[in-house]
């Protein structure tokens, strides 16, 4: 990319133009644009010139130099890395030939930690690079502020697809029906991609609706699931999704939220359903950068899956409580 006759067409380029500018004044084989998100360290974009690193690939927080640049523990360009004890120690260094290395943190707009923009080399440099310290430190400033301005763009943009999605929804429930899930799943995974946001993905299936079906009529499985559905979306954030998939099976995608945070929602779900008297079987899923998110998906559907089958086999030899069921509906078919 030529970066002086071209101007940059989104977020993306503009940060790939800075690593090309970088690695052209300063060199260092691999200069990375990276977002932390709990324990991992995701490589959003990359100009490599010897380490084989690519967009998309993750490494551990801890085991890194910037972790610790971070801390405190050592300086944000270190010439020569052998000489800053809490880089030798760094678990990374035993696996990465590192001599030298760069490291500016990336902030959110609420001061939070976003990420890093770092560089390293496997042969040490000259003390000279010690001068371009402000230059790198500008550069990175101006794709922190460049971050947080798409960063609010992107909320924008997934308040439009939503209500652009209006239209694609279940009849019965309201929610997003299997074509809006999908849908909406494309821009979200695109956003989680480019961004480095996490993702969760929940699979809910109603436990008992064939027996009510069967006993009770359609009406008043419809009114299971409709207040079942109703459960669901009271219970997730405004930036979450969840749809209808079909029969008395829902998805939920969470955004932007990490794994601890993920299971103290599910347990809050599973505890309205639960003073609702209706029985469902859970299965999540925490995406990965490295795989699509239909392999979450699938992964979310299975554990649901072998949850439904373990409930059914403690409840082989009784029967649903009626007393509970009939809570949840209308009165039974006489």
């Amino acid at each position: 990319m030529n970066t002086r006759n071209s101007s940059f067409l989104n977020f993306e380029t503009a940060v790939q133009g800075v690593l090309e500018f970088l690695h052209k004044r300063i060199g260092f084989q691999l200069w990375m644009f990276t977002r932390v998100e709990g324990q991992d360290w995701i490589v959003l974009e990359a100009h490599d010139h010897g380490y084989g690193i690519s967009p998309g690939d993750v490494f551990q927080w801890s085991d890194s130099f910037c972790s610790r640049m971070i801390e405190g523990l050592g300086p944000r360009i270190a010439p020569i890395s052998e000489k800053i004890s809490a880089y030798v120690e760094a678990p990374i260094n035993q696996k990465v030939n590192i001599g030298s290395y760069i490291g500016i943190p990336l902030h959110n707009s609420d001061g939070s930690l976003f990420g890093t923009l770092c560089a390293i080399d496997p042969n040490a440099q000259s003390e000279s690079i010690l001068q371009e310290k402000e230059l790198i430190e500008l550069q990175a400033q101006l794709l922190t502020t460049i971050l947080n301005y798409e960063l609010l763009s992107q909320e924008n943009a997934r308040r439009y697809e939503r209500a652009e999605a209006e239209a694609q929804r279940d009849s019965l429930t309201n929610l997003y029906n299997r074509r809006g899930w999908d849908n909406l799943l494309i821009a979200e995974e695109a956003r989680a991609k480019q961004f480095g946001q996490p993702l969760s993905v929940i699979i809910v299936d109603l436990d008992n609706l064939k027996y009510i079906n069967d006993n009770y009529g359609h009406a008043a499985g419809d009114s299971l699931i409709r207040t079942a559905a109703a459960c669901l979306e009271e219970n997730i954030r405004s930036c979450d999704l969840v749809a209808r998939l079909g029969g008395d099976e829902f998805g939920i995608l969470l955004v932007d939220i990490n794994a601890s945070q993920t299971k103290i929602l599910i347990q809050r779900i599973k505890d309205e359903l639960e003073k609702l008297n209706i029985q469902a079987s859970f299965g999540w899923q925490k995406y990965s950068h490295k795989f699509p998110l239909s392999l979450a998906i699938e992964k979310a559907d299975k554990k649901m899956y072998q949850q439904k089958i373990k409930q059914k086999q403690l409840n082989l030899h009784s029967t649903p409580n009626e007393a509970k069921l009939q809570t949840v509906f209308v009165k039974p078919r006489i």
